[in-house]
């Protein structure tokens, strides 16, 4: 009997040439979950998840045998009886999902070889297999979610290659509104914003393609807060100029079409799946953090609830850490790496973290939900026991990691921030201090030569102390000998101690000491003015330690309030404290806060001595 199982839109089956009707809801998910994983047996623990979104009822194995029962009346004996599970026996031809998978591959292979028109065909034949979304009328929330989820991303990025195939046999004109329309419902692909951008300009609407531009990044910054990737900003930089052979083109990206393996809870790879792959490039020059990373693979691969949290001062390589230890475990998590920058934006609320997540879980976005709630809820839905790990970056409070942390077994998250996020229970916490001088002094011969140090051991020693273990500062210091090959480091410890600002020599290209700084200030300041007026004072004199009570008088403050505000300080490793309790500036925060200072250029001990309060400060204990 010859099958014909549709997934792509509304359930529906036929057998042996004519069309029957599966049933209720639940019997229509019990075959998808069975198609989905054809010629496989599914479990039926894992066959209620994909027909209940809450915990199953008691009576669910008994449900389950009778819509088994009902379904084989119509599938014979395709549906096959395992201990405790079921499996469904098809053809590759027998299943919409399949076709579409094969007709995309083949698609996209032609256009890989150059055979632009061949490939049109193929993948217009793939996306006419469409009906609607996938599943569409089956219970929501369930672990099916994901598969359908996966599906929608990959008929857009059909679309895209298609759109591709198309612009490469010059159908530019025609492109046009087929492309509008796509944008009009996905306004965050930057991929066919490029695509659109180029039809534009290759029909001679110059104007109309740089307004594209336009609109693509108002869209971007609106919904995500970022600028176009750089193949979208260049491609605008050859439009401005009127670029004679302009293109915008990308390998057209694999889908993955492995089967389920329905015997464990956790499948690695799903058919028809889309693997995030986002973790960025490892460091060439990393280290002197080798304990520190393994602890973090280890705390990410270990027991749930698998959390761990890095922190440390500003420049201390926290996120090149962070990166080496997710690149270390990554085949432990085949379901997929998620990498989100938050770049310390207090500003960036939960609801938009879960939404970027979700989107490179294939969630599109007229298919997001409204509120931070039911986006977290979602996410829980489609990583329940899949080995995916999530890395966030830059994170600047706790609020903003909570709805992201895994709920079950299976996903990892790692999250990068300057505070120990203290209020996040059963999370792992690795510290990073300052680079040790052996780590210090290896990051500075492999970024400036290990002939350069060894030339002139004393200024190295000195170089060091200036950076003062700061893996941003060093880095700059490097930077700036590799590329001054004539340069001696004694001349750099010479440019760094001549009087002048040291931090305007510790910052390269995009790396900037001060920057690093004063972002982390500016976060300190926004979520606690106490503590912000607390660090103009203490800029005021920086070599000076703290006293509690003076403090307070000074701003006006409770003992208890400047107390808490300084412990923030502490936290946001703005401010140190010693094994005596008493407080003082890093050294290179000390060189920043010396910069915001209003007073007069004199030596710290004659602003001491003519300053009541911070004669009383460096007295105190």
């Amino acid at each position: 009997m010859q099958l014909d199982i549709r997934l792509l839109g509304p359930v529906e089956l036929r057998a042996g040439g004519r069309r029957v009707a599966p049933g209720p809801g639940k019997r229509r998910a019990v075959l998808a979950g069975l198609a989905l994983a054809a010629n496989r047996s599914v479990p039926l623990d894992r066959l209620a998840a994909m027909v209940w979104a809450d915990v199953p009822p008691p009576s669910a194995t008994a449900n389950l045998r009778s819509h088994a029962a009902a379904l084989r009346r119509l599938l014979g004996d395709r549906l096959v009886t395992r201990p405790n599970a079921y499996e469904l026996r098809t053809q590759p031809d027998e299943l919409d999902v399949t076709e579409f998978h094969r007709l995309a591959e083949n698609g996209r292979m032609a256009l890989v070889r150059g055979n632009a028109l061949d490939a049109v065909p193929a993948l217009d034949a793939a996306l006419a297999l469409w009906r609607g979304s996938a599943g569409e009328g089956l219970p929501a929330g369930t672990t099916l979610d994901n598969r359908w989820a996966t599906l929608e991303e990959q008929r857009l990025q059909v679309f895209e290659v298609l759109t591709d195939a198309r612009l490469a046999v010059g159908r530019h004109a025609e492109l046009l509104p087929g492309l509008r329309e796509h944008l009009a419902a996905h306004p965050l692909r930057e991929r066919s914003w490029g695509q659109l951008m180029l039809a534009l300009y290759r029909c001679g609407e110059v104007p109309a393609a740089l307004a594209a531009y336009r609109d693509a990044r108002a869209r971007l910054d609106q919904h995500l807060g970022i600028e176009p990737g750089e193949e979208l900003a260049a491609l605008h930089r050859a439009i401005l100029e009127r670029a004679p052979d302009v293109s915008y083109t990308r390998p057209p990206p694999v889908i993955a079409v492995s089967p389920p393996s329905t015997s464990d809870p956790a499948p690695a790879a799903e058919t028809g799946r889309m693997v995030p792959r986002e973790l960025p490039p490892d460091l060439v020059t990393f280290v002197g953090r080798t304990r520190e990373a393994g602890e973090v693979s280890a705390a990410a691969t270990g027991r749930a609830p698998a959390v761990v949290v890095v922190t440390g001062p500003p420049g201390s390589g926290k996120t090149g850490l962070a990166v080496r230890a997710a690149r270390a475990v990554a085949g432990d998590f085949p379901d997929g790496q998620i990498f989100v920058d938050v770049a310390y934006r207090a500003s960036v609320t939960p609801a938009e973290l879960l939404a970027r997540v979700l989107r490179a879980l294939g969630v599109a976005p007229a298919d997001m939900p409204d509120s931070a709630d039911e986006r977290a809820g979602r996410l829980r839905s489609l990583t329940a026991g899949r080995r995916l790990l999530l890395v966030l970056d830059g994170v600047t409070s706790a609020s903003q990691v909570r709805p992201l942390l895994p709920a079950s077994p299976g996903p990892a998250l790692i999250a990068v921030a300057r505070r120990s996020l203290g209020n996040l229970d059963g999370v792992r916490r690795v510290a990073l201090s300052p680079l040790a001088e052996p780590g210090a002094r290896e990051l500075l011969a492999a970024l400036a030569g290990a002939e350069r140090l060894a030339a002139d051991p004393g200024a190295t020693a000195e170089l060091i102390g200036l950076c003062a273990g700061s893996v941003l500062a060093l880095r700059v210091a490097g930077s700036r000998l590799a590329t001054w090959p004539g340069m001696s480091v004694a001349a750099l410890v010479g440019e760094l101690t001549a009087g002048g600002s040291k931090l305007d020599l510790l910052s390269y290209d995009d790396l900037s000491v001060r920057a690093s700084l004063a972002a982390a200030v500016a976060v300190v300041a926004s979520e606690d003015e106490v503590a912000g007026r607390l660090f103009e004072l203490l800029a005021a004199c920086p070599e000076a330690p703290a006293a509690m009570d003076r403090a307070a008088a000074e701003l006006g403050e409770s003992t208890e309030r400047i107390r808490r505000a300084m412990e923030g300080l502490v936290d946001a490793h703005l401010v140190a404290r010693d094994s005596s309790a008493r407080y003082r500036l890093p050294a290179l925060v000390r060189d920043y806060a010396a910069e915001l200072s209003t007073a007069p250029p004199e030596p710290p001990s004659r602003l001491v001595r003519g300053n009541p309060f911070l004669t009383l400060l460096a007295r105190s204990g």
